[in-house]
């Protein structure tokens, strides 16, 4: 078992993940392999050009990343991540499902793939996390 053991309990964590949360990202749906953060999206989320700023793409997928990782085993901080953007948004909301790939003894490695409302390929994370 893992970690948390209902949604409400892990969402009561999170939230002080302030940067996440006060930027408008929620934990909808999580298990022992998974997690789902969303958020909608708005205009302080816009770069200058109007598109969403590749630091928002970033932050929820690094957010479905550390719900997963803490979920496995608490305390995991990330020690390597990477991210490849793969399209615009051209919905309204932003998904973050997060799946563990590899459960090692001292490190996990999460995948992410971040979509819009729309089914649009946003980003793909790679997540290392480090079991403290």
């Amino acid at each position: 078992m893992g970690t948390f053991r209902t949604l409400e309990e892990a969402r009561e964590y999170f939230q002080k993940d302030r940067f996440a949360t006060e930027n408008g990202m929620t934990l909808e749906e999580f298990g022992e392999d998974y997690a789902v953060c969303e958020m909608t999206l708005g205009e302080r989320h816009k770069n200058a050009n109007g598109g969403i700023m590749g630091g928002v793409i970033f932050t929820i997928a690094d957010f479905a990343f550390a719900v997963l990782a803490n979920q496995i085993h608490m305390p995991t901080v990330a020690q390597q991540v990477s991210i490849n953007y793969l399209g615009a948004p051209k919905g309204e909301r932003l998904i973050a499902r997060s799946t563990c790939r590899k459960n090692g003894h001292t490190s996990t490695i999460i995948n992410v793939d971040v979509t819009d409302d729309t089914g649009r390929d946003i980003a793909q994370f790679v997540g290392t996390g480090f079991k403290l």
